[in-house]
């Protein structure tokens, strides 16, 4: 930590794709020290650009650094910068922002406190508006001691009221976010199939988005996002595979665990569908575009 006492000034950051680099930007505004890396040597112009630190590899930010934060598309990536982490120091902080398997998150943090590296799980809600705007919300779990040690970084990021300690282990962070992301994906089924039958049965779509959000049916996915979705907006802040992968992992996760699963499989099986149907692009919505072109309906306000 800083020699003044307890505040960290030396960040550094793995991953500065579409969330990673906003991120550095927000940090270095505050006044951090930050030394970024991304394995696509194509950022790095942009990142000087910003007047953000390289570094010639993850070794080298991981091993220079009081906190360092991997901002990587999933956890096998990160698992896969498994041998970078090992350079971190003892007793720097150890901050993924990954939305990760929780089992692969509980055993890479282990793996890292055997070496005397402090660990936080963060994984982020929001997209990269969030991020450069430090609106971002975070499902975080990890001993008390460790998570007081990254909130003067997390709080830069996206304020208190959106932040949410869900636990100590490793994998409670990633696990709460998946479950977040299941209801979200789910209301986005229900609304998408509730709206298109309105439409088809002759009610105006305006009409409906104002009678169902203000009913018990209404939700976060209708106060902040169908408004998007009748816009014609599928969300290109997220990859459809990515979408796919996470409905997997929380769908595994329920059959181990002997709980039911109906709708996390129905939910996970249309987006499958319309991951074949579109492919691997950016769009957290494309499955309500799925269920528009099977109705032959386009839902517009």
């Amino acid at each position: 930590m800083s020699a003044g006492g307890s505040l960290p000034t030396r960040v550094g950051i793995i991953g500065t794709g579409r969330m990673g680099f906003p991120i550095a930007q927000r940090l270095l505004a505050a006044g951090f020290e930050v030394t970024a890396f991304d394995a696509d040597l194509a950022v790095e112009p942009r990142l000087l650009a910003a007047g953000i630190a390289t570094a010639p590899n993850a070794d080298v930010v991981a091993a220079s650094v009081e906190v360092l934060l991997t901002v990587l598309p999933d956890g096998d990536a990160v698992h896969a910068s498994r041998s970078s982490l090992s350079a971190v120091r003892p007793g720097s902080v150890w901050v993924d922002l990954s939305s990760a398997d929780p089992a692969l998150a509980e055993e890479d943090q282990v793996w890292a406190r055997a070496r005397g590296v402090r660990t936080v799980s963060a994984p982020m809600a929001g997209g990269p508006h969030e991020a450069a705007n430090g609106e971002l919300g975070f499902f975080v779990s990890g001993e008390r001691v460790d998570v007081a040690a990254a909130l003067p970084v997390l709080s830069r990021l996206g304020p208190a009221g959106k932040r949410t300690i869900v636990g100590i282990r490793p994998g409670d962070g990633p696990l709460v976010k998946l479950l977040a992301n299941l209801l979200w994906f789910g209301q986005l089924i229900a609304a998408t199939e509730a709206l298109l039958l309105g439409v088809r049965k002759g009610i105006d779509v305006s009409v409906l988005r104002e009678a169902l959000g203000a009913s018990a049916g209404g939700s976060a996915f209708f106060d902040r996002h169908i408004d998007l979705l009748l816009a014609g907006d599928y969300l290109e802040d997220f990859p459809l595979d990515r979408c796919v992968d996470e409905l997997r992992t929380i769908t595994r996760i329920a059959e181990e665990a002997g709980t039911p699963r109906e709708l996390a499989t129905v939910v996970t099986r249309i987006h499958e569908q319309a991951l074949d149907r579109f492919g691997p692009v950016l769009g957290e919505m494309l499955a309500a575009r799925l269920l528009e072109e099977r109705a032959e309906v386009e839902l517009r306000a």
